[in-house]
Protein backbone atom coordinates (compact mmCIF):
# COMPACT_ATOMS: atom_id res chain seq x y z
CA UNK A 1 0.00 0.00 0.00
CA UNK A 2 2.91 2.19 0.87
CA UNK A 3 3.85 1.80 -2.86
CA UNK A 4 1.34 2.61 -3.76
CA UNK A 5 0.73 5.87 -2.68
CA UNK A 6 4.39 6.92 -2.92
CA UNK A 7 3.63 6.54 -6.94
CA UNK A 8 -0.14 8.31 -6.38
CA UNK A 9 1.44 11.30 -4.48
CA UNK A 10 4.28 11.48 -7.17
CA UNK A 11 2.72 10.75 -10.83
CA UNK A 12 3.47 14.25 -11.89
CA UNK A 13 7.03 12.77 -12.47
CA UNK A 14 5.81 9.70 -14.32
CA UNK A 15 3.06 11.84 -16.65
CA UNK A 16 4.03 12.38 -19.92
CA UNK A 17 5.37 16.00 -20.97
CA UNK A 18 3.49 17.34 -24.09
CA UNK A 19 5.75 17.06 -26.75
CA UNK A 20 5.76 20.85 -27.40
CA UNK A 21 7.93 21.22 -24.15
CA UNK A 22 10.48 18.50 -25.24
CA UNK A 23 10.86 20.12 -28.53
CA UNK A 24 11.35 23.43 -27.30
CA UNK A 25 14.63 22.16 -25.45
CA UNK A 26 15.42 19.61 -27.80
CA UNK A 27 15.15 21.25 -31.00
CA UNK A 28 17.12 18.36 -32.60
CA UNK A 29 13.93 15.84 -31.40
CA UNK A 30 11.83 17.49 -33.80
CA UNK A 31 13.72 16.74 -37.17
CA UNK A 32 14.00 13.27 -35.65
CA UNK A 33 10.19 12.69 -35.65
CA UNK A 34 10.07 13.96 -38.84
CA UNK A 35 12.35 11.55 -40.99
CA UNK A 36 11.03 8.74 -38.92
CA UNK A 37 7.69 9.98 -40.31
CA UNK A 38 8.91 10.21 -43.86
CA UNK A 39 10.50 6.64 -43.54
CA UNK A 40 7.41 5.21 -42.31
CA UNK A 41 5.47 6.71 -44.92
CA UNK A 42 7.79 5.64 -47.60
CA UNK A 43 7.83 1.84 -46.10
CA UNK A 44 4.31 1.54 -45.94
CA UNK A 45 3.86 3.19 -49.51
CA UNK A 46 6.27 0.48 -50.64
CA UNK A 47 3.99 -2.41 -48.89
CA UNK A 48 0.95 -0.84 -50.77
CA UNK A 49 2.84 -1.07 -54.17
CA UNK A 50 3.78 -4.53 -53.56
CA UNK A 51 0.61 -6.09 -53.07
CA UNK A 52 -0.73 -4.05 -55.92
CA UNK A 53 2.01 -5.30 -58.11
CA UNK A 54 1.43 -9.14 -56.78
CA UNK A 55 -2.45 -8.82 -57.52
CA UNK A 56 -1.79 -7.78 -60.98
CA UNK A 57 1.10 -10.04 -61.51
CA UNK A 58 -1.39 -12.78 -60.05
CA UNK A 59 -4.31 -11.94 -62.41
CA UNK A 60 -1.47 -11.49 -65.35
CA UNK A 61 -0.13 -14.93 -64.88
CA UNK A 62 -3.35 -16.82 -64.18
CA UNK A 63 -4.34 -15.54 -67.92
CA UNK A 64 -4.36 -18.42 -70.44
CA UNK A 65 -2.27 -18.05 -73.03
CA UNK A 66 -2.96 -20.98 -75.10
CA UNK A 67 -5.50 -22.60 -75.96
CA UNK A 68 -3.88 -26.49 -75.21
CA UNK A 69 -6.21 -29.39 -76.91
CA UNK A 70 -6.76 -32.75 -75.07
CA UNK A 71 -3.84 -34.65 -75.46
CA UNK A 72 -1.01 -32.35 -76.30
CA UNK A 73 2.24 -33.83 -75.40
CA UNK A 74 4.58 -30.96 -75.79
CA UNK A 75 5.83 -30.01 -72.79
CA UNK A 76 6.78 -26.28 -74.49
CA UNK A 77 3.21 -25.45 -75.20
CA UNK A 78 1.78 -26.35 -71.40
CA UNK A 79 4.69 -23.75 -70.64
CA UNK A 80 3.23 -20.86 -72.15
CA UNK A 81 0.20 -20.67 -69.87
CA UNK A 82 2.26 -22.14 -66.84
CA UNK A 83 5.82 -20.57 -67.37
CA UNK A 84 7.14 -20.95 -64.06
CA UNK A 85 5.93 -24.85 -63.40
CA UNK A 86 7.40 -25.00 -66.68
CA UNK A 87 10.72 -23.60 -66.50
CA UNK A 88 11.43 -25.43 -62.70
CA UNK A 89 10.67 -28.73 -64.74
CA UNK A 90 13.27 -27.88 -67.27
CA UNK A 91 15.76 -28.21 -64.05
CA UNK A 92 15.35 -31.46 -64.16
CA UNK A 93 17.78 -31.50 -66.77
CA UNK A 94 20.71 -30.31 -64.41
CA UNK A 95 23.05 -33.41 -63.70
CA UNK A 96 25.14 -31.66 -60.92
CA UNK A 97 23.86 -32.83 -57.75
CA UNK A 98 25.33 -35.89 -55.76
CA UNK A 99 24.48 -37.63 -52.96
CA UNK A 100 26.69 -40.04 -50.99
CA UNK A 101 24.46 -43.15 -52.52
CA UNK A 102 22.57 -41.62 -55.27
CA UNK A 103 21.43 -37.86 -57.07
CA UNK A 104 20.92 -37.17 -59.96
CA UNK A 105 24.54 -37.32 -62.35
CA UNK A 106 24.92 -40.41 -64.78
CA UNK A 107 26.43 -43.34 -62.54
CA UNK A 108 27.48 -46.58 -64.45
CA UNK A 109 26.08 -48.95 -61.53
CA UNK A 110 27.20 -51.74 -62.89
CA UNK A 111 30.36 -50.36 -62.86
CA UNK A 112 30.21 -49.41 -58.81
CA UNK A 113 28.63 -53.09 -58.28
CA UNK A 114 29.73 -55.74 -60.68
CA UNK A 115 27.78 -58.57 -58.98
CA UNK A 116 24.73 -57.74 -60.14
CA UNK A 117 25.83 -58.37 -63.74
CA UNK A 118 26.17 -61.94 -61.97
CA UNK A 119 22.98 -61.68 -60.43
CA UNK A 120 21.20 -60.51 -63.75
CA UNK A 121 22.46 -63.38 -65.85
CA UNK A 122 20.71 -63.92 -68.52
CA UNK A 123 18.83 -60.70 -68.58
CA UNK A 124 18.90 -57.42 -70.08
CA UNK A 125 20.00 -56.01 -66.88
CA UNK A 126 22.96 -57.66 -66.77
CA UNK A 127 24.47 -55.51 -70.03
CA UNK A 128 23.36 -51.68 -69.35
CA UNK A 129 21.77 -50.41 -65.89
CA UNK A 130 22.58 -46.93 -64.69
CA UNK A 131 21.47 -44.49 -62.15
CA UNK A 132 18.17 -42.49 -63.30
CA UNK A 133 18.61 -38.82 -64.45
CA UNK A 134 15.73 -36.35 -64.09
CA UNK A 135 12.64 -36.86 -66.26
CA UNK A 136 13.98 -34.30 -69.03
CA UNK A 137 16.00 -37.13 -70.05
CA UNK A 138 13.38 -39.89 -70.21
CA UNK A 139 13.35 -40.36 -74.47
CA UNK A 140 17.40 -40.19 -74.74
CA UNK A 141 18.08 -42.26 -72.14
CA UNK A 142 15.57 -45.18 -72.59
CA UNK A 143 16.98 -44.90 -76.71
CA UNK A 144 20.46 -45.13 -74.97
CA UNK A 145 20.36 -48.02 -72.65
CA UNK A 146 21.80 -51.43 -74.13
CA UNK A 147 18.77 -52.98 -72.78
CA UNK A 148 16.21 -51.47 -75.41
CA UNK A 149 18.61 -53.16 -77.87
CA UNK A 150 20.11 -52.11 -81.52
CA UNK A 151 16.73 -52.45 -83.95
CA UNK A 152 17.08 -52.52 -87.38
CA UNK A 153 12.99 -51.56 -88.24
CA UNK A 154 10.04 -51.26 -86.36
CA UNK A 155 9.49 -55.04 -85.81
CA UNK A 156 13.19 -55.46 -84.61
CA UNK A 157 14.28 -55.40 -81.21
CA UNK A 158 14.46 -57.62 -78.05
CA UNK A 159 11.60 -55.00 -76.45
CA UNK A 160 7.96 -54.61 -76.49
CA UNK A 161 6.35 -51.31 -77.11
CA UNK A 162 4.58 -51.39 -73.49
CA UNK A 163 8.45 -50.34 -72.55
CA UNK A 164 7.48 -46.91 -73.25
CA UNK A 165 4.24 -45.90 -71.30
CA UNK A 166 6.13 -44.26 -68.27
CA UNK A 167 8.50 -42.57 -70.57
CA UNK A 168 6.40 -39.57 -72.16
CA UNK A 169 3.12 -37.55 -72.26
CA UNK A 170 2.76 -39.03 -76.08
CA UNK A 171 1.74 -42.40 -74.26
CA UNK A 172 -1.83 -41.11 -73.40
CA UNK A 173 -2.01 -39.67 -76.97
CA UNK A 174 -1.30 -42.74 -78.39
CA UNK A 175 -3.52 -45.10 -76.22
CA UNK A 176 -6.67 -42.60 -77.00
CA UNK A 177 -5.78 -43.01 -81.06
CA UNK A 178 -4.90 -46.83 -81.14
CA UNK A 179 -6.57 -47.76 -77.78
CA UNK A 180 -4.66 -49.65 -74.96
CA UNK A 181 -4.40 -52.65 -75.80
CA UNK A 182 -3.20 -52.23 -79.60
CA UNK A 183 -0.48 -49.41 -77.89
CA UNK A 184 0.87 -52.95 -76.21
CA UNK A 185 1.18 -54.86 -79.32
CA UNK A 186 4.13 -54.82 -81.22
CA UNK A 187 7.98 -54.07 -80.49
CA UNK A 188 9.73 -51.55 -79.42
CA UNK A 189 11.24 -49.55 -81.93
CA UNK A 190 7.43 -49.58 -83.88
CA UNK A 191 6.75 -46.34 -81.84
CA UNK A 192 10.06 -44.88 -82.14
CA UNK A 193 9.12 -41.68 -84.11
CA UNK A 194 5.34 -41.59 -82.29
CA UNK A 195 7.11 -41.39 -78.63
CA UNK A 196 9.70 -38.02 -78.35
CA UNK A 197 8.50 -35.91 -75.50
CA UNK A 198 10.34 -36.64 -72.22
CA UNK A 199 8.00 -37.24 -69.18
CA UNK A 200 6.21 -33.85 -68.41
CA UNK A 201 2.53 -31.79 -67.97
CA UNK A 202 0.01 -34.52 -69.77
CA UNK A 203 1.16 -36.91 -67.82
CA UNK A 204 -0.20 -35.60 -64.49
CA UNK A 205 -2.54 -33.24 -65.43
CA UNK A 206 -5.66 -33.16 -67.19
CA UNK A 207 -5.47 -30.21 -70.19
CA UNK A 208 -9.08 -28.67 -69.46
CA UNK A 209 -8.93 -28.30 -65.68
CA UNK A 210 -5.45 -28.86 -64.57
CA UNK A 211 -6.04 -30.75 -61.76
CA UNK A 212 -4.50 -34.11 -61.09
CA UNK A 213 -5.44 -37.07 -62.79
CA UNK A 214 -4.17 -40.55 -63.89
CA UNK A 215 -3.19 -41.15 -67.26
CA UNK A 216 -1.98 -44.45 -67.27
CA UNK A 217 -4.61 -47.36 -67.29
CA UNK A 218 -2.62 -49.70 -65.04
CA UNK A 219 -2.67 -47.79 -61.76
CA UNK A 220 -6.71 -47.86 -62.29
CA UNK A 221 -6.76 -51.25 -63.46
CA UNK A 222 -5.08 -52.51 -60.28
CA UNK A 223 -7.34 -50.38 -57.76
CA UNK A 224 -10.28 -51.64 -59.38
CA UNK A 225 -9.52 -55.75 -58.73
CA UNK A 226 -8.73 -54.20 -55.42
CA UNK A 227 -12.45 -52.97 -55.30
CA UNK A 228 -11.06 -49.07 -54.57
CA UNK A 229 -12.44 -46.26 -56.73
CA UNK A 230 -9.78 -44.06 -57.40
CA UNK A 231 -11.34 -41.10 -58.87
CA UNK A 232 -12.49 -40.90 -54.63
CA UNK A 233 -8.67 -40.06 -53.97
CA UNK A 234 -8.09 -36.72 -52.10
CA UNK A 235 -6.19 -33.97 -54.21
CA UNK A 236 -3.38 -35.02 -51.33
CA UNK A 237 -3.72 -38.74 -52.47
CA UNK A 238 -3.50 -37.20 -55.84
CA UNK A 239 -0.18 -35.61 -55.00
CA UNK A 240 0.98 -39.30 -54.77
CA UNK A 241 -0.80 -41.53 -56.99
CA UNK A 242 0.16 -39.47 -60.15
CA UNK A 243 3.74 -40.92 -59.44
CA UNK A 244 2.25 -44.22 -58.64
CA UNK A 245 1.93 -44.45 -62.06
CA UNK A 246 5.17 -45.92 -62.86
CA UNK A 247 7.22 -45.25 -59.92
CA UNK A 248 6.24 -48.86 -59.04
CA UNK A 249 6.65 -53.35 -59.39
CA UNK A 250 5.01 -54.35 -62.69
CA UNK A 251 5.23 -57.21 -64.89
CA UNK A 252 3.75 -57.65 -68.75
CA UNK A 253 1.09 -60.24 -68.52
CA UNK A 254 1.34 -62.07 -72.54
CA UNK A 255 -1.67 -64.39 -71.18
CA UNK A 256 -4.60 -61.68 -70.97
CA UNK A 257 -4.98 -60.43 -74.41
CA UNK A 258 -3.25 -62.28 -77.24
CA UNK A 259 0.03 -60.54 -78.30
CA UNK A 260 -0.02 -57.97 -75.99
CA UNK A 261 2.38 -56.92 -73.49
CA UNK A 262 -0.23 -55.95 -70.97
CA UNK A 263 1.26 -53.78 -68.26
CA UNK A 264 0.26 -55.08 -65.07
CA UNK A 265 0.60 -54.33 -61.54
CA UNK A 266 0.39 -57.46 -59.00
CA UNK A 267 -1.33 -55.60 -56.11
CA UNK A 268 -3.77 -58.34 -56.06
CA UNK A 269 -2.54 -59.86 -52.62
CA UNK A 270 -0.95 -56.94 -50.88
CA UNK A 271 1.78 -54.48 -51.85
CA UNK A 272 4.40 -56.10 -49.11
CA UNK A 273 7.35 -58.22 -50.73
CA UNK A 274 6.05 -61.10 -49.52
CA UNK A 275 2.29 -60.97 -50.99
CA UNK A 276 3.87 -60.07 -54.34
CA UNK A 277 5.80 -62.88 -54.34
CA UNK A 278 2.61 -65.11 -53.47
CA UNK A 279 1.22 -63.15 -56.55
CA UNK A 280 3.95 -64.51 -59.18
CA UNK A 281 4.21 -67.71 -57.46
CA UNK A 282 0.63 -68.75 -57.37
CA UNK A 283 0.65 -68.10 -61.28
CA UNK A 284 3.85 -69.43 -62.12
CA UNK A 285 5.44 -66.32 -63.83
CA UNK A 286 9.08 -65.28 -64.01
CA UNK A 287 11.02 -62.41 -65.90
CA UNK A 288 13.55 -65.05 -67.06
CA UNK A 289 15.24 -68.07 -66.63
CA UNK A 290 19.51 -67.53 -64.89
CA UNK A 291 22.12 -67.51 -66.88
CA UNK A 292 24.46 -69.80 -64.55
CA UNK A 293 21.52 -71.34 -62.03
CA UNK A 294 18.47 -72.08 -64.02
CA UNK A 295 15.99 -70.66 -61.12
CA UNK A 296 12.79 -68.83 -62.64
CA UNK A 297 13.93 -65.34 -62.05
CA UNK A 298 11.90 -62.29 -60.86
CA UNK A 299 13.10 -58.92 -61.42
CA UNK A 300 11.75 -55.75 -59.50
CA UNK A 301 10.97 -53.02 -61.18
CA UNK A 302 10.96 -50.36 -58.69
CA UNK A 303 8.84 -50.40 -56.28
CA UNK A 304 8.57 -46.86 -55.10
CA UNK A 305 5.27 -46.55 -54.10
CA UNK A 306 5.08 -50.04 -52.50
CA UNK A 307 8.07 -48.96 -49.98
CA UNK A 308 6.68 -45.59 -49.62
CA UNK A 309 3.27 -46.63 -48.43
CA UNK A 310 4.51 -49.43 -45.73
CA UNK A 311 6.81 -46.36 -44.24
CA UNK A 312 6.20 -43.80 -41.60
CA UNK A 313 5.73 -41.08 -44.24
CA UNK A 314 2.80 -42.52 -45.86
CA UNK A 315 1.50 -43.63 -42.67
CA UNK A 316 1.14 -39.66 -41.70
CA UNK A 317 -0.33 -38.76 -44.53
CA UNK A 318 2.93 -37.32 -46.84
CA UNK A 319 3.23 -37.42 -50.61
CA UNK A 320 5.33 -38.03 -52.52
CA UNK A 321 4.97 -34.39 -54.01
CA UNK A 322 5.68 -32.61 -50.65
CA UNK A 323 8.92 -33.75 -49.99
CA UNK A 324 10.31 -34.06 -53.90
CA UNK A 325 8.24 -30.95 -54.97
CA UNK A 326 7.43 -28.53 -52.81
CA UNK A 327 5.63 -26.07 -52.82
CA UNK A 328 7.49 -22.52 -53.62
CA UNK A 329 6.44 -18.70 -54.12
CA UNK A 330 7.68 -16.40 -56.43
CA UNK A 331 6.17 -13.05 -56.62
CA UNK A 332 2.63 -13.06 -55.76
CA UNK A 333 2.41 -16.99 -56.49
CA UNK A 334 2.33 -19.94 -54.78
CA UNK A 335 3.36 -22.99 -57.00
CA UNK A 336 4.58 -26.22 -56.82
CA UNK A 337 8.24 -27.25 -57.81
CA UNK A 338 8.08 -29.05 -60.57
CA UNK A 339 12.36 -29.54 -60.49
CA UNK A 340 11.42 -33.08 -59.08
CA UNK A 341 14.60 -34.25 -57.01
CA UNK A 342 16.07 -35.43 -54.39
CA UNK A 343 14.89 -34.06 -50.90
CA UNK A 344 18.25 -33.70 -49.89
CA UNK A 345 18.89 -31.48 -52.66
CA UNK A 346 16.40 -29.02 -51.44
CA UNK A 347 16.27 -29.74 -47.89
CA UNK A 348 14.89 -26.05 -46.31
CA UNK A 349 11.83 -26.43 -48.46
CA UNK A 350 11.13 -30.80 -48.21
CA UNK A 351 12.49 -31.47 -44.91
CA UNK A 352 12.91 -28.74 -42.78
CA UNK A 353 8.81 -27.69 -43.06
CA UNK A 354 8.53 -30.44 -41.06
CA UNK A 355 11.38 -31.04 -39.27
CA UNK A 356 13.36 -28.36 -37.49
CA UNK A 357 17.00 -30.14 -37.04
CA UNK A 358 19.67 -28.46 -38.45
CA UNK A 359 20.58 -29.36 -42.16
CA UNK A 360 23.70 -31.73 -41.59
CA UNK A 361 21.82 -33.44 -39.08
CA UNK A 362 19.01 -34.41 -41.41
CA UNK A 363 21.05 -35.30 -44.20
CA UNK A 364 23.51 -37.59 -41.77
CA UNK A 365 20.05 -39.30 -40.56
CA UNK A 366 19.62 -40.26 -44.01
CA UNK A 367 22.91 -41.40 -44.81
CA UNK A 368 22.86 -43.49 -41.63
CA UNK A 369 20.16 -44.86 -42.60
CA UNK A 370 21.39 -45.55 -46.13
CA UNK A 371 24.68 -47.28 -44.70
CA UNK A 372 22.63 -49.51 -42.80
CA UNK A 373 20.39 -50.82 -45.40
CA UNK A 374 22.84 -50.92 -47.82
CA UNK A 375 25.81 -52.93 -45.34
CA UNK A 376 23.53 -56.09 -45.46
CA UNK A 377 21.99 -55.93 -48.96
CA UNK A 378 25.68 -55.69 -50.07
CA UNK A 379 26.08 -59.18 -47.88
CA UNK A 380 23.04 -60.32 -49.46
CA UNK A 381 24.50 -59.95 -52.96
CA UNK A 382 27.79 -61.87 -52.35
CA UNK A 383 25.56 -64.88 -50.71
CA UNK A 384 23.52 -64.59 -53.75
CA UNK A 385 26.52 -64.93 -56.14
CA UNK A 386 27.68 -67.98 -54.12
CA UNK A 387 24.35 -69.66 -54.83
CA UNK A 388 24.19 -68.95 -58.63
CA UNK A 389 28.25 -70.06 -59.04
CA UNK A 390 27.11 -73.10 -56.82
CA UNK A 391 23.91 -74.53 -58.51
CA UNK A 392 25.73 -74.18 -61.60
CA UNK A 393 28.03 -76.67 -60.74
CA UNK A 394 24.91 -79.19 -58.95
CA UNK A 395 23.45 -78.98 -62.63
CA UNK A 396 27.21 -79.52 -64.21
CA UNK A 397 27.41 -82.92 -61.88
CA UNK A 398 24.05 -84.06 -62.75
CA UNK A 399 21.69 -83.06 -60.67
CA UNK A 400 17.88 -83.57 -61.63
CA UNK A 401 15.10 -81.15 -62.07
CA UNK A 402 14.07 -82.78 -58.94
CA UNK A 403 16.41 -82.60 -57.01
CA UNK A 404 17.01 -79.22 -57.99
CA UNK A 405 13.49 -77.47 -57.46
CA UNK A 406 13.61 -76.13 -53.91
CA UNK A 407 16.78 -74.76 -54.16
CA UNK A 408 15.79 -72.82 -57.08
CA UNK A 409 13.01 -71.49 -55.25
CA UNK A 410 15.07 -70.36 -52.44
CA UNK A 411 16.99 -68.78 -55.03
CA UNK A 412 14.50 -66.77 -56.61
CA UNK A 413 12.95 -66.20 -53.61
CA UNK A 414 16.14 -64.57 -51.80
CA UNK A 415 16.84 -62.57 -54.85
CA UNK A 416 13.05 -61.15 -55.01
CA UNK A 417 13.85 -59.75 -51.65
CA UNK A 418 17.27 -58.50 -52.66
CA UNK A 419 15.65 -56.87 -55.52
CA UNK A 420 12.59 -55.12 -53.97
CA UNK A 421 15.04 -53.51 -52.02
CA UNK A 422 17.69 -52.59 -54.16
CA UNK A 423 15.53 -51.55 -57.21
CA UNK A 424 13.67 -49.28 -55.14
CA UNK A 425 14.91 -45.79 -55.06
CA UNK A 426 14.63 -44.14 -51.54
CA UNK A 427 13.10 -47.18 -49.71
CA UNK A 428 16.35 -47.20 -46.78
CA UNK A 429 14.76 -43.64 -46.17
CA UNK A 430 11.46 -44.24 -47.46
CA UNK A 431 10.58 -47.78 -45.36
CA UNK A 432 13.66 -48.47 -43.50
CA UNK A 433 12.59 -50.84 -41.22
CA UNK A 434 10.70 -52.75 -43.25
CA UNK A 435 13.21 -52.80 -46.12
CA UNK A 436 15.89 -54.13 -43.60
CA UNK A 437 13.35 -56.56 -42.75
CA UNK A 438 13.16 -57.61 -46.07
CA UNK A 439 17.11 -58.21 -46.68
CA UNK A 440 16.98 -59.96 -43.39
CA UNK A 441 14.45 -62.58 -44.55
CA UNK A 442 16.22 -63.01 -47.96
CA UNK A 443 19.52 -63.45 -46.03
CA UNK A 444 18.19 -66.04 -44.31
CA UNK A 445 16.28 -67.83 -47.18
CA UNK A 446 19.82 -67.95 -48.98
CA UNK A 447 21.68 -69.44 -46.27
CA UNK A 448 19.31 -72.05 -46.05
CA UNK A 449 19.33 -72.74 -49.70
CA UNK A 450 22.73 -72.79 -49.63
CA UNK A 451 23.25 -75.55 -47.04
CA UNK A 452 20.69 -77.36 -49.68
CA UNK A 453 22.98 -76.70 -52.02
CA UNK A 454 26.44 -78.44 -50.11
CA UNK A 455 24.37 -81.30 -49.30
CA UNK A 456 23.59 -82.18 -53.17
CA UNK A 457 26.76 -81.78 -53.88
CA UNK A 458 28.11 -83.58 -51.40
CA UNK A 459 25.92 -86.27 -52.56
CA UNK A 460 27.72 -86.02 -56.03
CA UNK A 461 30.91 -86.21 -54.65
CA UNK A 462 31.84 -82.64 -54.59
CA UNK A 463 33.10 -81.80 -50.91
CA UNK A 464 35.18 -78.84 -51.58
CA UNK A 465 34.41 -74.66 -51.95
CA UNK A 466 32.71 -74.00 -55.20
CA UNK A 467 35.22 -71.35 -56.25
CA UNK A 468 33.93 -67.58 -55.89
CA UNK A 469 34.13 -65.85 -59.01
CA UNK A 470 36.82 -62.95 -60.33
CA UNK A 471 34.12 -60.59 -60.63
CA UNK A 472 36.58 -57.66 -59.60
CA UNK A 473 34.64 -55.32 -62.44
CA UNK A 474 31.74 -54.86 -64.52
CA UNK A 475 34.23 -56.04 -67.48
CA UNK A 476 35.02 -59.00 -65.50
CA UNK A 477 31.92 -60.08 -64.94
CA UNK A 478 29.74 -59.70 -68.44
CA UNK A 479 32.49 -61.55 -69.71
CA UNK A 480 32.00 -64.67 -66.83
CA UNK A 481 28.59 -64.64 -67.51
CA UNK A 482 29.32 -65.00 -71.66
CA UNK A 483 27.96 -61.17 -72.82
CA UNK A 484 29.21 -59.80 -76.24
CA UNK A 485 29.45 -56.58 -75.00
CA UNK A 486 31.48 -55.12 -78.06
CA UNK A 487 29.30 -56.37 -80.60
CA UNK A 488 25.90 -54.95 -78.79
CA UNK A 489 27.69 -51.51 -78.25
CA UNK A 490 28.28 -51.87 -82.18
CA UNK A 491 24.34 -52.24 -82.82
CA UNK A 492 23.54 -49.31 -80.25
CA UNK A 493 25.89 -47.07 -82.23
CA UNK A 494 24.25 -48.07 -85.53
CA UNK A 495 21.06 -47.86 -84.44
CA UNK A 496 21.60 -44.36 -82.91
CA UNK A 497 23.38 -43.25 -86.36
CA UNK A 498 20.94 -44.89 -88.52
CA UNK A 499 17.43 -45.17 -87.12
CA UNK A 500 16.90 -42.57 -84.54
CA UNK A 501 17.49 -39.91 -87.11
CA UNK A 502 14.80 -40.98 -88.65
CA UNK A 503 12.18 -41.34 -85.95
CA UNK A 504 13.17 -37.36 -84.74
CA UNK A 505 12.71 -36.57 -88.21
CA UNK A 506 9.42 -37.96 -88.79
CA UNK A 507 8.35 -36.68 -84.82
CA UNK A 508 8.94 -33.55 -86.20
CA UNK A 509 6.45 -33.45 -89.77
CA UNK A 510 3.91 -34.79 -87.45
CA UNK A 511 3.91 -32.23 -84.77
CA UNK A 512 4.21 -29.42 -87.55
CA UNK A 513 0.80 -30.56 -88.52
CA UNK A 514 -0.62 -30.42 -85.18
CA UNK A 515 -1.44 -26.71 -85.88
CA UNK A 516 -1.43 -23.62 -84.78
CA UNK A 517 -1.46 -22.66 -80.96
CA UNK A 518 -4.45 -20.41 -80.49
CA UNK A 519 -3.83 -17.44 -78.10
CA UNK A 520 -6.90 -17.07 -75.88
CA UNK A 521 -6.83 -12.98 -76.64
CA UNK A 522 -8.27 -13.72 -79.86
CA UNK A 523 -4.32 -13.46 -81.71
CA UNK A 524 -2.82 -16.37 -83.36
CA UNK A 525 0.46 -17.68 -82.86
CA UNK A 526 3.18 -19.98 -84.15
Amino acid sequence: MSTCKSLIENRKFIRMKPITQIIEKRPWMAWLIFLVTIVVVFLVGLLASSVIERRAEAVFVNVPKTQISQFEPRNEVWGENFPREFQSYYQTADTSFVSKYNGNKPIDMLAVDPRMVVLWAGYAFSKDYNQGRGHFYAIEDVRNILRTGGPKDANDGPQPSTCWTCKSPDVPRLMQEKGVTEFYKGKWASLGSEVVNPIGCADCHDSKTMNLHISRPGLIEAFQRQGKDITKATHQEMRTLVCAQCHVEYYFDKKKVEGAAYLTFPWDKGMSAENIEKYYDEIEFSDWTHGLSKAPMLKAQHPEYETYSLGIHAERGVSCADCHMPYKSEGGQKFTDHHIQSPLNNVANSCQVCHREETAKLVQNVYDRQDKIIENRDKLEELLVHAHVEAKKAWDLGATEAEMKDILQGIRHAQWRWDFAAASHGASFHAPVETGRIISTGISIVGETRVKLARLLASKGFNQEVPYPDIATKEKAQEFIGLDMKKMREEKAEFKKDLVPQWIEAAKKREAGYGKKVEMSGQRNQ
